[in-house]
């Protein structure tokens, strides 16, 4: 596993589990035992529910743990459990909030700063209950409030470090939670931490906030770098770590995957290849989607698994328009042959939908996958700059796992030589299949050809296409007129095309 960050000496030590979906991936394997480790971000970006995530693990294992709150309190720590689903009943909760008194005229401090008082006196308690309970994994939330009981950097960097020291002798792991709002980041106790993770919220123009974490700090441990997606729904915070195909390199043959249609695999020189990547590219209406769930329905009926992904339309249009060409997906999709997910691009961050890809791989050992259609991944989420790198890096992982990867890429216009493809990902498909429209004889008709094909050779003819109630039909080709490709063919030497 090729990951960031340089081999230490503790890389023997023994790792402890984070219990988030994900997270001990993206960390190498956990976190190393008695250490302490900074947490940051602003509010609303989960912060406490990993931590609350951290201390269930722990308690699942039999531990002793313990959540020191300075900011909110045992209630409403126990709303956000309940919200989840959990049960807070193994861990001890330390509340350091200031009492009603604290606001009577006779408390407030006048020789002394309020600061030299009160933030003694809650050291003093955590240190008394951490001797008591002698827990092995330790929550501070948040350090924004020791932060102001410090009253100067000083005092609060050697605050921090008395901590660090304190929990070193008792085989105690601790995770500091910052909401970062006394300052961006705080490089103090990001100097003195032994791992950072900083988790982040961004806000669309339109559709859900995107979340994502990078760990920007593990000493003596590798990691996996650069920014991986999360989620937060009923039942805790799941993380998506960023794919990386190099790490999946595996050997492969080159067998091919027929559709099911002669004449269609005689374009394609006898089919697919398993490991490759097609793009069908034309018109709306001309057939893409259709040809690609033609493949899928091929593979079902050999008894293999096919995923698909769609963005443009229904699950119910999907088998609806299928089976009005007699291609019925219902017995497939109930016997888990074929599954079909239908993407809310405006609920889905290109890291959860790479994970939902490769679970179809992994679980499911999809052999055909389906992405319908690019423009509808790649342009409902116009903010990603790095999403073709991301949709290069996602097939070359299929590629290695032998997947025949089906891309639907829609052009703009419908007739003519002015299409325009909006999403250009023609250099990363090995196959690249054409389908256009021409008009004949008063009609519009429709024609296919094959551009590109890595995998072997293939005909460089244009076919006749057509779909209807009994299926796809693949003519023979058109070889009495030039100019298809304009959408206006010129008959050959005086003869017609239907002739």
């Amino acid at each position: 596993m090729k990951l960031d960050g340089a081999a230490g000496s503790d890389m023997q030590e023994s790792l402890m589990k984070v219990g988030v979906p994900g997270l001990d991936d993206v960390l190498g394997g956990g976190l190393t035992s008695n250490r302490l480790y900074l947490v940051e971000g602003t509010p609303g970006a989960g912060k406490t529910t990993i931590a609350l995530q951290f201390l269930i693990e722990g308690a699942k294992r039999g531990e002793p743990v313990l959540y020191v709150t300075l900011s909110e309190t045992a209630r409403e720590l126990r709303g956000v459990a309940q919200s989840h689903g959990w049960d807070l009943s193994g861990i001890e909760v330390r509340e350091m909030l200031p009492s009603e008194a604290a606001l009577e005229p006779d408390e407030q401090y006048t020789m002394f700063h309020p600061s030299e008082v009160e933030l003694s006196e809650t050291t003093l308690r955590i240190l008394s209950d951490v001797d008591v309970i002698k827990p092995t994994r330790v929550v501070f939330d948040s350090l924004s409030e020791l932060r102001l009981l410090a009253g100067s950097s000083l005092r609060y960097r050697r605050q921090i470090l008395a901590l660090k020291q304190f929990f070193a002798g008792r085989q105690c792991t601790v995770l500091l939670l910052d909401d970062m709002t006394a300052m961006k980041h705080d490089l103090q106790v990001q100097s003195i931490a032994h791992a950072v993770l900083r988790l982040e919220q961004i806000s669309s123009d339109y559709g859900a906030a995107r979340r994502r974490l990078v760990v920007s700090k593990y000493r003596g441990k590798q990691f996996r770098g650069g920014y991986h997606d999360y989620r937060i729904d009923r039942g805790g915070l799941r993380v998506f770590p960023r794919l990386v195909a190099a790490e999946h390199a595996s050997e492969l043959s080159q067998a091919r995957i027929p559709s099911g249609i002669d004449s269609l695999d005689a374009l394609l020189g006898g089919g697919i290849e398993r490991g490759t990547s097609t793009l069908f590219v034309g018109a709306p209406g001309t057939g893409k989607s259709t040809v690609a769930v033609q493949f899928a329905l091929a593979a079902a009926q050999r008894g293999e698994c096919a995923a698909l992904f769609v963005f443009d339309e229904s699950i119910y249009t999907l088998r609806t328009r299928c089976e009005s060409m007699g291609m019925d997906l219902t017995p497939h999709i109930e016997s888990g042959l074929i599954k079909v997910r239908q993407v809310d691009p405006a609920e889905l961050s290109p890291g959860e939908f790479v994970h939902l890809i490769r679970l179809a791989v992994v679980e499911s050992g999809a052999a055909v996958v389906v992405i319908d259609s690019l423009n509808g991944y790649l342009n409902a989420m116009p903010d990603e700059r790095f999403l073709i790198v991301q949709l290069h890096e996602l097939l070359s992982y299929l590629g290695q796992a032998g997947v025949a990867t089906l891309l639907v890429g829609a052009q703009h216009g419908l007739i003519g030589m002015q299409m325009q493809t909006p999403v250009d990902a023609s250099y990363l498909a090995d196959a690249v299949v054409l389908l256009r429209y021409f008009e004949l004889d008063g009609e519009v008709r429709q024609a296919i050809s094959v551009l590109k094909k890595r995998g072997g050779a293939h005909e460089r003819t244009i076919r006749d296409f057509s779909m209807t109630a009994t299926g796809l039909h693949v003519g023979e080709p058109l070889r009495n007129f030039r100019g298809i490709l304009t959408g206006i063919p010129i008959p050959i030497d005086g003869v017609h095309p239907s002739s």
